[in-house]
């Protein structure tokens, strides 16, 4: 699952990645550049939520190597026309792509889990290696013939629908894809301001997350005075950043609680995100570096803390702070855009500042909720004498060949 997941978001972290090369070979604007990034992410941010309640009463496994092919065909063919309308349309069908595969793959990450958080920043870390990856394997691509080369992008997505496949038959000879979803919520209330104010915040670091990664290969090159090369080892270094930030996270939250962890987090990116807009030179890529970590320390943390929020409609919760946390940023890339063609690019950036701030605000007075653990702990009748009941005794439990440990 998690190999599927850095499969698929691979596709996130391309589109950004592409707009460079946008820039150079069809002489786009800021605003049209980011067009293109708002082309995968609109649909995808309206369609989401919308997958999510829908998992939450009908499982879809087979959703996962569809979406997993649709999120990489539509990235494949963005780049094959010099229609700017045609461009828009088959990137726009990779965010619907891309946005149907993260609330089905989050509940059955859930299911196969038994609802661990550790499980869950696992496969959260699947995705932000996905990330990682994207910057280097466009940049591969461009390198054999430019744009046109585009279609070799489809690769992963090819290898993301079999290991898909892979995972979904290994679930249910286990019978986790479908029936073990329900037994995986705990008992309780769905808590809707609690998820409202996370989901606040959710928006607040989307925005600031993807305005980077849509123009911080641009802006490498003038505050460091590169060339491609610099602007891919920023986006790079922001993307992979996030693989050090989920684990971090996950262990930081054994230790202090999700809530206080995500809360300081928001703090930090504070002082990150002004260091990359503000300061020039090598430091740059220390900020940048600093704010991937900040930024995806409380990614997976977001995920289990809105499904424990609303158990008992996980699709739904997952839909939102799995997925909207990527492409619901894309919405205000345009208006940075515009800024940017108005003024500069680090005037257009500054507002990225303040935005980690607000979601800070808006976390003020969260409780950390009962997660699965808990919640079964709780729901479990106590033990009477051992006269009326024997030991509990451990059921067998049956390996497929060669996961004997």
């Amino acid at each position: 699952m998690s190999l599927g997941h850095a499969c698929v978001d691979v596709y996130q972290g391309a589109v950004a990645a592409l707009v460079p090369f946008f820039v150079a070979e069809r002489a786009y604007t800021y605003a049209a550049a980011s067009g293109i990034v708002l082309a995968a992410s609109l649909l995808s941010s309206v369609v989401q939520p919308l997958f999510g309640a829908l998992t939450d009463k009908w499982p879809m496994p087979w959703l996962l190597p569809v979406s997993t092919l649709t999120g990489g065909l539509g990235v494949a063919l963005g780049g094959l026309s010099g229609s700017y309308l045609l461009t828009l349309v088959v990137i726009a069908v990779s965010g619907i792509g891309v946005a149907a595969y993260h609330p089905e793959s989050a509940r059955v990450a859930r299911a196969v889990s038994g609802g661990s958080h550790a499980a869950m920043g696992w496969f959260s870390l699947g995705g932000n290696l996905g990330f990682a990856t994207a910057p280097l394997l466009v940049s591969a691509v461009m390198a054999t013939g430019g744009l046109h080369a585009s279609p070799l992008l489809v690769v992963p997505a090819l290898a993301g629908a079999v290991l898909c496949v892979a995972a979904l038959r290994a679930a249910k000879a286990h019978g986790r894809t479908d029936g073990a979803a329900a037994s995986a919520r705990p008992a309780g209330r769905d808590d809707w301001r609690s998820f409202l104010k996370l989901s606040g915040a959710v928006v607040c670091r989307s925005i600031v997350f993807v305005g980077l990664s849509a123009f911080i290969s641009l802006y490498a090159q003038q505050r460091t005075g590169g060339g491609d090369i610099a602007g891919t080892a920023a986006l790079f270094v922001l993307y992979l950043g996030g693989a050090i930030g989920t684990v971090v996270g996950g262990v930081l939250a054994g230790r202090y609680g999700r809530v206080c962890v995500v809360r300081r987090s928001y703090t930090v990116t504070v002082v990150a995100v002004a260091g990359v807009v503000l300061v020039p030179g090598p430091l740059f890529y220390v900020f940048v570096a600093l704010t991937s970590a900040a930024l995806y320390v409380p990614f997976s943390l977001h995920v289990t803390l809105g499904q424990d929020f609303l158990p008992r409609r996980v699709g739904t919760a997952s839909g939102v702070t799995l997925g909207l946390t990527v492409s619901i940023g894309g919405i205000a890339t345009p208006l940075i855009g515009a800024l940017a063609d108005a003024t500069t690019l680090q005037t257009a950036l500054a507002p990225l500042i303040v935005l980690p701030a607000v979601g800070r605000l808006m976390l003020h007075g969260l409780d950390e909720p009962a997660g699965l653990e808990d919640a079964v702990h709780e729901t479990t009748p106590p033990e009477t004498t051992p006269e009326t009941n024997p030991p509990a005794t451990t059921p067998p439990v049956t390996a497929s060949p060669g996961t004997e440990s």
